[in-house]
């Protein structure tokens, strides 16, 4: 029973661990570089006062 709760331990670890390196090679990258195009694109606050 104990060889069950290692390989379960493991399986758990590895999955969090792709998570993991999922997340930081694509979904870090998207979301940052998302976050700056954002904040490089021209506001609008003359069209909104104009109507």
């Amino acid at each position: 029973m104990s060889t069950f709760g290692i390989v379960l331990f493991l399986l758990v670890g590895g999955m969090a661990f792709w998570m993991l390196l999922f997340l930081m090679g694509f979904i870090l990258p998207y979301w940052i570089t998302l976050s700056v195009f954002e904040q490089l694109r021209p506001k609008r606050v003359l069209d909104d006062e104009e109507k």
